[in-house]
């Protein structure tokens, strides 16, 4: 297994040897620089780090300078910090010019080898990711170009096309299906309580049952991993909203259904993600698919709990409006029969063959 590389940086010799000492007898390879200068030199050269640890108080090249300068050539390198200097504002400057971290002096060696396996391990993750998103992009323009071909005769190639696109992200993570197929058809069902034209629906429907295609650009042990998600898993997790909007946009047809799937996640009061939309900057077939969805995740079985009812997630809808929900769409779900939430839960089991999103015939979701 190969030995991670850390440049050590700092203009005081003893400093640098006790340093690289804690981390050589951690299992690290360690060189070290006794300025920037110096350590810019070294990075110039080719010698290839996996992390920079540098002291913020240095002559000629001080230690946010080097970092300016580290991070305009070499972005990809992780930078901690290491300062005697206890000021937030000294902190924060460091994290703006793209630190990942910083060290207080004096620190113990505990503290030093947490916050460098954390750097190393942030790194190591992005690269995975990066790796991970360019052996997509053959098979994404693959899929892209097939799904164009089928435009020829649009209306016929609609269930086709769509079912195609969801039954690839149903080979990545077999719990979208069934989910997908619920959620449209709930978001079908208030779209059409809202009085919204069949045409509109279409474009609302295809949203719904695409949300989370951008999940295939997703790395597999981040989306089938059993347990809790890390704070950087977390934002690898979030992108799925960005890449879903990407896979869709490229097709005509689906280009309105691609701002649902890019504000899925947004939330009525502007806290959502991935662009803080709020309000009616949030489009409206997104308004709805997140009541239809919250709908769906509390009365649908969990690994963690069983279904609640369906009092349960009307009440927690309702206490939601105005910040997560849009009030108006929670009135009009408030006010459809109750039993429609069960037929449709129980049409969509005994259906599962049929798209899930077709709007057109009578009596379907």
């Amino acid at each position: 297994m190969p030995v991670d590389r850390i440049l050590v940086v700092d203009d005081e010799e003893t400093i640098r040897e006790i340093v690289s000492s804690m981390l050589t007898t951690a299992g690290y390879k360690c060189r070290q620089a006794g300025s920037g200068m110096e350590a810019l030199a070294l990075l110039e050269s080719g010698e290839d780090f996996e992390l920079m640890l540098s002291d913020l108080m240095m002559a000629n090249l001080d230690g946010i300078g080097l970092l300016e300068r580290t991070k305009e050539r070499f972005p990809e390198m992780p930078v901690v910090m290491v300062t005697a200097v206890h000021d937030i504002s000294v902190a924060l400057a460091a994290i703006r010019n793209g630190a990942y971290d910083y060290l207080l002096k004096p620190f113990e060696r505990e503290q030093l080898l947490a916050t460098v396996r954390r750097a190393l391990e942030n790194r190591r993750l992005k690269l995975e990711n990066r790796a991970y998103q360019t052996s997509l992009e053959s098979l994404v323009a693959a899929r892209t170009e097939q799904l164009k071909k089928t435009l020829a005769d649009l209306e016929r190639s609609y269930d086709i096309t769509l079912e195609a696109l969801g039954g690839a992200l149903d080979l990545k993570d077999a719990e979208t299906e069934g989910h997908s197929r619920r959620v449209t058809a709930f978001t079908i069902a208030i779209a059409r309580a809202m009085g919204l034209p069949k045409s509109q629906i279409d474009v609302i429907a295809r949203g719904a049952f695409l949300h989370d295609i951008g999940k295939m650009a997703i790395p597999d042990k981040i989306l089938t991993k059993p347990g809790a998600l890390t704070p950087d898993e977390i934002t690898i997790m979030r992108e799925h909203c960005y890449h879903g909007y990407q896979i869709l946009s490229r097709i005509p047809f689906l280009t309105e259904a691609a701002e649902i799937v890019y504000s899925h996640q947004e939330r009525f009061d502007g806290t959502g993600y991935p662009r803080g939309l709020k309000g009616d900057q949030i489009p409206l077939g997104a308004r709805m698919f997140s009541v239809a969805d919250t709908l769906d995740a509390i009365t649908s079985d969990r690994p963690y709990r069983p279904a609640q009812s369906l009092q349960a997630a009307r009440e927690e809808i309702e206490r939601w409006s105005g910040r997560q929900f849009d009030p108006q769409v929670v009135k009009v779900f408030l006010t459809m029969p109750e039993n429609i939430w069960g037929d449709l839960r129980r049409q969509i089991g005994a259906q599962s063959d049929r798209f899930a999103y077709s709007t057109s015939a009578k009596g379907s979701i």
